[in-house]
């Protein structure tokens, strides 16, 4: 339907629709000092906009919900698809905020202990 409207009104169109994205979306991706909004997210992949961002992109990226870290993502493939970055990754590890425990806490364990008296 949209192919037999005016080029520019299809253009206008396609801008809203990125505008209208960028302004549900919390979602950045940080690549160094570079910053990049995420128009959509997915289970193994996300889509920024391919006019703010480069025009391939691989390697391990921060992805963040305003201030809050929450994935470090290893980006393996990038294509452009509709004036949109797709970028899949191989893995996307969640951000703890402490160390991994590397021993078994049991669930019926004191919470502290007593000292002589």
């Amino acid at each position: 339907m949209l192919e037999f409207l005016p080029k520019e009104v299809r253009e206008g169109l396609e801008a809203a629709r990125k505008k209208d994205l960028k302004r549900k979306s919390r979602l950045r991706v940080q690549v160094g000092d570079a910053v990049f909004p995420v128009l959509r997210f997915w289970h193994d992949g996300f889509a920024l906009d391919a006019d703010l961002s480069p025009a391939k992109l691989r390697g391990l990226v921060d992805v963040y919900d305003g201030s809050r870290h929450i994935f470090q993502c290893l980006i393996m493939a990038s294509s452009i698809e509709n004036g949109e970055l797709v970028c899949d990754f191989k893995r996307a590890t969640a951000v703890a905020d402490r160390a991994a425990l590397d021993f078994w806490r049991d669930e019926n364990a004191p919470v502290g202990y007593l000292s002589k008296a």
